[in-house]
């Protein structure tokens, strides 16, 4: 199991899976198959510092800019459609070749934590209520068309001004986020799946990173 080193993949969906005790446990299903290494970076090298560049999924050639092409051709490697790299230690380098299909069971085990980083998913403009969980003013006492308002943000003279950083409405989602210490239950490296215990950022089709646990 490697702790610096992660997969990228997509998520499928959700759906549950029964342990050995019989219980149903709801699990999300990440397909992470296809992830395939384009390049070893060193801190000896050009680069100056230790990575692995990771590629994921096809992508027609038609649709890959001049030098990303000549990249992949001196590669000869078929364009990736999603193309990530991750810092590792300089030990771990070696561990890894240009072309080489990384499988889950080289960098997860099943019943560990992991993280799970992803886009999540966009909500448009929102107000405070449903984008910051406020409470809302009074029902009551003559309260008109004041029901979802944010109430006061800034003071008149001191400091004059509304401090940076305060919760108003605006655009809510597709932002990067962690959920942490997800429980592996389960993987498939046949098919390239990982089955992750609960939910995890984004829509299904959307890219995600795992990671085991820093915590």
């Amino acid at each position: 199991m490697n702790e610096k080193l992660g997969l990228f993949g997509k998520k499928v969906g959700m759906t549950q899976i029964y342990n050995e005790e019989g219980s149903v446990i709801p699990v999300t299903i990440i397909d992470i198959s296809g992830n395939t290494v384009l390049k070893v970076k060193t801190e000896d090298s050009k680069d100056g510092y230790n990575a692995v560049q990771i590629g994921l999924g096809e992508k027609k050639a038609s649709r890959v800019n001049k030098p990303m092409e000549g990249d992949f051709s001196k590669l000869n490697i078929t364009p990736k459609q999603h193309v990530n790299e991750l810092r590792v230690s300089k030990e771990d380098t070696g561990k890894f070749s240009t072309g080489q299909v990384l499988k889950a069971s080289e960098i997860f085990a099943e019943g560990t934590k992991v993280d799970v980083s992803g886009t999540s998913k966009g909500r448009g403009f929102a107000g405070v209520m449903k984008r910051y969980n406020f409470r809302g003013f009074i029902r009551t006492h003559g309260t008109h068309e004041f029901f979802r308002h944010g109430g006061s943000i800034g003071t008149r003279l001191t400091p004059g001004h509304v401090l940076k950083g305060k919760k108003m409405p605006g655009h809510m989602g597709s932002e990067k986020v962690t959920v942490q210490n997800l429980v592996l239950a389960k993987i498939d490296d046949e098919r390239g799946l990982l089955y992750v215990r609960g939910g995890v950022p984004g829509p299904n089709k959307g890219l995600v990173l795992v990671r085991n646990a820093i915590k």
